[in-house]
């Protein structure tokens, strides 16, 4: 793992906690509409990684527990709440009868189309100073170990780390 700089001004800890303070008050605007189109939190991001899978492709319990950094009988609980909700439905994959994917039904997607675009709007909203504290981090430290990682997204969520809130898991994905 490549050594990370200790030596930070004054200037970089303002940076890092007012770009901190920009991404807690996006996040309340999302918990907040989540909860005036009358879903919890959860239920709105579980819904969005599964739209974000693909055209219909849908998700798997255990890669939807994986996005959401849950245990999979946590997420095993938020797709059956989605499900008496009708927001999502099980199908089992034709080609292997043992996966079952989720899907959004007609009425998630309605309600998500909703929630997605005031999030897009309230993202535009909040991009320029969001660009403006991410430069003021300056630019990101290029050793060969971060480019290779930046190279291969996928790497970025295989490996098993040795410390930090994945330690010991064998898959976490880091965002």
């Amino acid at each position: 793992m490549a050594r990370i700089s200790r030596s930070l001004a004054q200037s970089d800890y303002a940076a890092l906690a007012a770009f901190r303070a920009a991404l807690r008050t996006f996040l309340e605007f999302s918990a907040a509409a989540a909860r005036l189109a009358g879903l919890a939190p959860q239920q709105h991001q579980a819904m969005l990684a599964v739209k974000g899978a693909g055209a219909g492709a849908g998700l798997t319990v255990g890669a939807l527990a994986t996005h959401l950094r849950l245990r999979p009988h946590s997420a095993v609980g938020l797709v059956d709440r989605l499900a008496r909700h009708g927001l999502v439905r099980r199908e089992r994959s034709a080609d292997d009868r043992r996966e079952v994917r989720v899907r959004l039904t007609a009425r998630g997607e309605r309600r998500l189309a909703g929630l997605a675009a005031a999030h897009r709007e309230e993202l535009r909203r909040l991009a320029p100073a969001l660009r403006s504290l991410l430069a003021d981090l300056g630019p990101p430290n290029r050793s060969p170990a971060t480019a290779a990682g930046a190279a291969d997204p996928a790497g970025a969520r295989t490996r098993k780390p040795e410390s930090g809130p994945c330690a010991g898991r064998g898959y976490c994905r880091r965002s």
